[in-house]
């Protein structure tokens, strides 16, 4: 048992040396006060690495089909009506959502930007006191009311009984209103008159949209839009104006819900209108990305890139739609965010290595300092000092 003893002793690594031939010196505690500091300061800071999650980024090719896009927007027009923006969106797979008014929201707004309340219907248009029937008559008591669509019927039983209802059907046919005076449901709800009225005033728009996810557009313009001759056109006529501000502020673009730090980069970018008449471009590359937070809840996003262009008029001739256009187009590459937390092991390890590195440093330092002190005590010594 003696000689089992002996041999473990001597293969211990770390020998003891007798206390009584320790010298302790002033350098050796100011670099073990440091030393010290350094350790506690590196441990303390890879303790907030280990107990709080880390995030893991990934780049695989995106195989996802047959998904929607959520396109969340808030846009503010300063000097452009509620009443002649529309919202268009159309895709490269021909899906076309024309005059979107489905989970979008308007509200007028002054100069100021403050919110106006709501107008009631038909102030400031005429008065007429029976609307015309679609058989040319004027609306007698005991009848239905049926307004004309005025050529622009798909069947015979169709009506038309209000201003938007004509435009609509106008829309679909592929025509233009060029006087709505002419249109005895838009001369009785004055809506030339309203337009008018509104003139000098804003308009903030907000909602969503839910597009197939393939390459396409959605912009917000005046007028009702149509197809003529397999080309997207804006009917301005109505309007009855030689120019269209749009200037426009993006309160808000997202394309997907919101995930932990997200940077959208068109939030809160303003632009203002200098010529009459013009489209604003973005040209904006949407990455599919994934989020994965600590407890495996999933949310699944979009992130996004943008380039923007502003096409004039030339020499006085319209060659654009005025209004403001977003172009997307998808990304092959998904980006993959995972929260995970750093294993214990790992920790224990980079601990040790705080430790073991740190004092095995400040052993180099303390030693270089001892002995070039010795050394330049013993030459002072010997007077070879200089």
């Amino acid at each position: 048992m003696e000689g089992l003893m002996s041999k473990l002793r001597n293969l211990d690594a770390y020998p003891k040396v007798n206390e009584d031939f320790y010298s302790r010196t002033l350098s050796g505690g100011v670099i073990t006060l440091a030393s010290s500091v350094v350790m506690i300061l590196l441990f303390v800071s890879e303790l907030r690495l280990y107990l709080h999650a880390v995030t893991e980024t990934t780049l695989r090719v995106d195989t996802s089909r047959g998904e929607k896009l959520r396109i969340n927007f808030d846009v503010t027009f300063p000097a452009l009506q509620c009443s002649i923006i529309s919202l268009d969106a159309m895709d490269i797979s021909g899906q076309d959502q024309l005059d979107v008014k489905h989970d979008v929201f308007k509200q007028r707004i002054d100069a100021h930007g403050n919110i106006i309340a709501t107008k009631q219907d038909a102030v400031g248009g005429m008065k007429v006191e029976k609307p015309l029937q679609r058989h040319g008559g004027r609306l007698e008591h005991n009848e239905t009311y049926c307004g004309s669509c005025y050529g622009a019927e798909e069947s015979d039983e169709q009506c038309c009984n209000s201003c938007e209802d004509v435009r609509e059907a106008y829309r679909k046919k592929g025509w233009g209103v060029s006087n709505p005076d002419v249109i005895d449901q838009c001369k009785r709800e004055g809506f030339l008159q309203s337009i008018k009225d509104e003139e000098g005033e804003g308009c903030n728009i907000y909602g969503f949209l839910e597009v197939n996810k393939v390459a396409g557009n959605f912009h917000f313009a005046p007028g009702k839009s149509f197809q003529q001759s397999n080309v997207h056109v804006h009917d301005l006529l109505p309007f009855q104006k030689d120019s269209f501000n749009v200037s426009h502020k993006i309160n808000k673009l997202t394309f997907g819900e919101y995930f932990p730090g997200v940077v959208n980069p068109l939030d809160r970018v303003q632009w203002v209108q200098h010529s009459s008449y013009g489209m604003y471009q973005y040209f904006i590359k949407v990455v599919p990305t994934v989020y994965s937070d600590i407890n495996e809840h999933i949310i699944l996003s979009n992130q996004f890139s943008v380039t923007e262009h502003f096409r004039s008029s030339e020499s006085g001739r319209i060659h654009a739609v005025p209004g403001v256009f977003f172009f997307y187009d998808l990304s092959p590459i998904k980006v993959t965010f995972t929260e995970q937390h750093v294993s214990f092991l790992h920790f224990l390890t980079n601990v040790c290595a705080i430790v073991g590195g740190v004092f095995t440093v400040s052993g180099i330092i303390d030693s270089f300092v001892y002995h070039g002190q010795r050394a330049i005590k013993k030459k002072m010594e010997i007077g070879k000092f200089n």
